[in-house]
């Protein structure tokens, strides 16, 4: 193949729309591809704060939701953070083995499992309230622009839920 051949070939590959001129099938241009690089590269900033409070990512949502609910059963806790059983039940776990909850049949229907903040779990939110304002320092972002942002993804979020379709 020859050198205009090759360059007819990639002009084709590069299709530009024409309200903007980009490819709509760049990746840069993938609205999943920003979510999903903005979200791993986010969780992986707030490592550094959540690292003193012996928490993961996914734990320190799990205790977001305890500290604003006191006690949560572990249907209701998947309810809230959009998290399978399956997932959410070993991490409750490693939450007791640390101290952080407790977790016990529900005395009138023994097939629910409630999920209770102990002692030090309840303590470890003062700790916890640096998170925040860390985080918001760290990206540069005002209260404000954290929750226009906020608010942009969770349309984003309602429009793609299965409930919405």
């Amino acid at each position: 193949m020859n050198d205009a051949g090759t360059t007819q070939d990639a002009a084709a590959d590069a299709v530009p729309t024409a309200s903007t001129g980009a490819d709509p099938l760049a990746l840069e241009s993938q609205l999943c591809f920003a979510l999903a690089v903005a979200s791993r590269t986010v969780i992986d900033a707030y490592r550094s704060e959540l690292e003193p409070l012996n928490l993961t990512h996914p734990q320190y949502l799990v205790m977001l939701a305890l500290w604003e609910h006191r006690s949560l059963s572990l249907t209701r806790l998947g309810e809230l953070l959009m998290l399978e059983r399956a997932t959410l039940s070993p991490m409750v776990k490693r939450l007791e083995r640390l101290g952080y909850v407790h977790r016990a049949r529900n005395p009138h229907d023994e097939r629910q499992l409630a999920i209770e903040l102990t002692e030090e779990g309840r303590a470890l939110r003062e700790r916890a309230q640096q998170v925040p304002v860390a985080m918001m320092q760290k990206f540069q972002m005002t209260p404000s622009d954290v929750e226009a942002l906020r608010d942009a993804v969770s349309g984003v979020i309602a429009a793609a839920s299965p409930a919405s379709r």
